[in-house]
């Protein structure tokens, strides 16, 4: 069953019932109030008002009764007492007319100028019910029976009932402002179904249009939400879908532009010492090392390269698990100053020897503890070390270390003096076999990991790595390390 068709049944349901309780209590309020229904087609039926209160109209047939079957009973002075008392009860007046001469009415009758306008006798049996009149502020209407005495003079009698303009009005315009009220309710109802049913259906066969789009392979079209209820919820949530949708299917043809790049790169690092490997194999094999020193020259040679090529299979390896996030990192609560002190001491001794100048700058608190991995921080120093070693290109060769600790962080920087690097290249210089220098000369460039490596290591010890550099004035690689010193063992 679709949404539109439970819509119009819900609203149908809410129409329809009110209708039948709406009959039901007008039917109910009929036979409480005028004792059957029947009473309602006389009253319309008539054309002609009529009272709203039953002991009225009981008087008046008794009153009709007394005129034809005893009109000496309207010569008794008590019993028309009791008759205008009866009335008196019930809003109403009574008047007698004998002749032209006006014999009773209560001293205190509130209507005397009606008593001048009196309508005229017509005939014996003549009963007739004026239309309301207003007589100062209030409204009346006056019921007029003619009949004859015993003596055979004229009698007319009168009975004048104060009536409500508000009932008067709902009483003849009753079955008009019912009707309208009907009409009103169903045109109220069928707008409020179309325009409800339209503000749920129309966003709903958008998002409809908008999946069909999406399984055609078309994400660029958006979706716009159409308001702020819980179909322009529904709405801003498929747009949101169809962003990660379309933003991982970019990161997915990405994925592959670098597998493909991966491969080409892999296949050019492993063949470069590989045909090096073979050409001197093949120098051995045709004889022309012909002396143990070209032969040892040429042994050495490629131990060289078989183990240039061991170090881009170690470094592949390391990168691909922490790429697929396999390799545990095994955190431990360090001394960050003790550390550093003896990571520093390390590479000035290493640098000293390829004279490189080393400086260090620890500022340090004694005894601050960090929790990371020993061997994958030192990784990260030796990388980015070996890396700007490589492109050291001045006379005065220099490498500083400077080490800080800012509130909730420690913060780590590399700098050195070498060549630099270009503003174009330096966003891309932590992405895996990415070389500033496109000749890939391995001499120079490395296996293009190292950098890489180091990013993921921090990565996974919650922290940031950043480059800054000017050409041909230096590099400087900035770390920032999260203080934490709770031992744990992650898989990144």
């Amino acid at each position: 069953m679709s949404i539109r068709f439970k819509l119009l049944l819900s609203y149908a349901a809410m129409l329809v019932i009110p209708l039948v309780m709406m009959l039901i209590t007008a039917m109910l309020l009929v036979v409480v109030f005028r004792g059957d229904l029947q009473s309602i087609k006389d009253q319309y039926g008539e054309g002609e008002s009529r009272f709203e209160n039953r002991g009225i109209e009981r008087l008046l047939k008794e009153i009709k009764r007394t005129t034809e079957i005893n009109p000496a009973a309207w010569t008794d002075a008590s019993y028309l007492a009791e008759i205008d008392g009866e009335l008196q009860r019930n809003q109403s007046n009574l008047i007698l007319r004998k002749g032209d001469e006006i014999v009773y009415a209560a001293a205190a009758f509130p209507y005397p100028e009606l008593l001048k306008k009196l309508p005229a006798y017509e005939r014996p049996g003549n009963v007739v019910m004026s239309k309301p009149e207003r007589i100062g502020k209030q409204l009346v209407e006056v019921v007029h029976a003619d009949f004859k005495f015993e003596d055979g003079q004229k009698g007319s009698l009168f009975v004048v009932t104060a009536v409500s303009p508000f009932v008067t009005f709902a009483r003849k315009f009753f079955p008009i402002l019912f009707i309208a009220l009907i009409v009103i309710l169903i045109l109220t109802h069928t707008l409020l179904t179309y325009f409800v049913s339209r503000s749920i259906i129309k966003p709903l066969n958008t998002l409809k249009a908008a999946m069909k789009r999406i399984e055609a392979g078309d994400l660029d079209s958006r979706v716009v939400p159409s308001g702020r209820d819980e179909i322009g919820e529904l709405s801003a949530a498929f747009e949101q879908m169809r962003m990660k949708l379309k933003a991982s299917i970019q990161t997915q043809l990405q994925y592959e532009e670098n597998r493909k790049e991966l491969i080409s790169n892999i296949s050019h690092d492993i063949r470069t010492p590989l045909t090096a490997i073979r050409g001197y194999v093949e120098g051995l094999g045709d004889g022309i090392a012909d002396t143990d020193e070209k032969r040892e020259k040429y042994i050495g040679i490629i131990t060289s390269k078989a183990e240039e090529m061991d170090h881009l299979i170690d470094e592949l390896f390391l990168y691909s698990k922490l790429d697929l996030k396999r390799l545990p990192f095994n955190f431990e609560a360090v001394d960050l100053h003790a550390f550093i002190e003896d990571l520093s001491s390390e590479l000035e001794f290493e640098l000293g020897k390829q004279g490189i100048r080393y400086s260090a700058d620890i500022r340090l608190k004694p005894h601050t503890e960090l929790a990371i991995d020993r061997d994958k921080i030192k990784r990260v120093f030796v990388n980015i070390v070996d890396n700007s070693v490589k492109y050291m290109n001045k006379p005065d060769k220099q490498i500083g270390l400077k080490v800080l600790g800012t509130g909730q962080e420690v913060r780590i920087e590399i700098s050195d003096n070498g060549r630099g690097i270009d503003a174009e290249s330096l966003p891309y210089i932590f992405e895996r076999f990415y070389r500033a220098d496109p000749s890939r000369n391995s001499d120079t460039g490395g296996s293009g990991l190292g950098l890489a490596i180091s990013k993921q290591i921090i990565d996974g010890h919650g922290g940031t790595i950043r480059a800054s550099s000017l050409p041909d004035e230096g590099s400087c690689v900035t770390i920032m390390l999260p203080i934490r010193t709770n031992k744990e063992s992650d898989s990144v």
